[in-house]
């Protein structure tokens, strides 16, 4: 872990009795938040009242679901409100003011906080971002760190400004990203260290002895949202490429392609060496394996495929199925 000047993760027995115990608001929607709200709870903290999204419908039958960070926080027997919109929430604004909390703690809620919000506790508004900043700042910096291949990302805690995580950074912590790995494995193992980060942050802070140092914008980059476009191959691009972006884009919007007008989910695939350079998007059966060209002459093995309408399968389940021909084009 480094504040920007280096210090211990885990608090010695003797120190933790010796904590004052702050007054917290926590704001947060998905698994990633639970984490750092358990420890928390589990820290001694007062947790007053929990925000997160309004239930949301999910699957085929459209029931209701509760964010995990609401089941989390009834499983507490803590307060929860869910507002739609928080900006000019009168009711919302006179619940906080009436709480007068120390900080509110954001991680991952989902939602713009507006200026009063901002301006209400004197410890500010705490964010846990899935990154090290002022790298991927956004909705999806897991996500898109693994996409670019970064071998190492991180958390970091920030005190919230009315920018997109633009914010002064507290502390923050790195961790290794296996070239395996999926966005799904590193946000879990992200939610795991971002805990004990805060509850260093908010320890710090109360010590007085962290001070919050001002990113470098000029080496600010960016993480938007996703969108299912995203998981379109290009197959102009490299297979390591092709193959991080699959790894990033897990366990939405994948990676998909277009077999004989039909859409091809490819579930699983990987970079092979291949002697023979292919065209790019083109389909080369070596073996029983489906092959396909990349960029910089690079070669793409698919190995387990879904087609439009049918089950998923393995590739050499389609090439015996679908009578696929090498020289066959991807992607048109």
């Amino acid at each position: 872990m480094h504040s920007m000047g280096g210090s211990e993760a885990s608090i010695p027995a003797t120190n933790r009795l010796l904590l004052s115990k702050m007054k917290l608001v926590f704001c947060g929607t998905p698994q990633f938040a639970v984490p750092t709200l358990e420890a928390v709870i589990a820290a001694g903290h007062q947790v007053a009242l929990v925000l997160t999204q309004p239930d949301r419908p999910v699957g085929r039958g459209q029931k209701l679901q509760a964010p995990p960070v609401k089941q989390a926080a009834k499983a507490h027997s803590i307060p929860v409100m869910q507002p739609e919109k928080i900006k000019n929430n009168a009711e919302l604004r006179a619940e906080l003011e009436s709480i007068a909390p120390d900080a509110i703690l954001v991680v991952a809620y989902g939602r713009i906080i507006p200026q009063w919000m901002l301006d209400l506790p004197r410890f500010g508004n705490i964010n846990l971002h899935g990154s090290l900043l002022p790298k991927y700042r956004g909705a999806a910096p897991i996500q898109w760190a693994v996409a670019n291949g970064e071998v190492v990302t991180g958390v970091t805690t920030m005190r919230l400004d009315a920018g997109l995580d633009t914010g002064p950074m507290l502390l923050a912590q790195a961790i290794p990203v296996g070239e395996e790995e999926t966005a799904v494995d590193v946000y879990e193992n992200l939610a795991e260290v971002g805990a004990p980060l805060m509850i260093e942050t908010l320890r710090r802070l109360e010590a007085g002895d962290l001070h919050p140092e001002p990113q470098d914008h000029s080496l600010a980059t960016h993480a938007p949202i996703l969108t299912r476009d995203d998981g379109r191959i290009d197959f102009s691009r490299s297979a390591r490429e092709i193959y991080n972006r699959w790894r990033g884009f897990q366990p939405w919007p994948g990676a998909h392609t277009i077999l004989r007008g039909k859409k091809l989910i490819a579930h699983r695939l990987h970079p092979v060496d291949h002697h023979a350079p292919l065209v790019p998007g083109t389909i080369h059966l070596y073996e029983g394996r489906l092959l396909v060209g990349c960029g910089s002459s690079s070669v793409l093995e698919l190995d387990e495929v879904q087609l439009e309408g049918k089950r998923r399968m393995s590739a050499a389940e389609l090439l015996r199925g679908f009578q696929i021909n090498p020289g066959e084009r991807l992607g048109e």
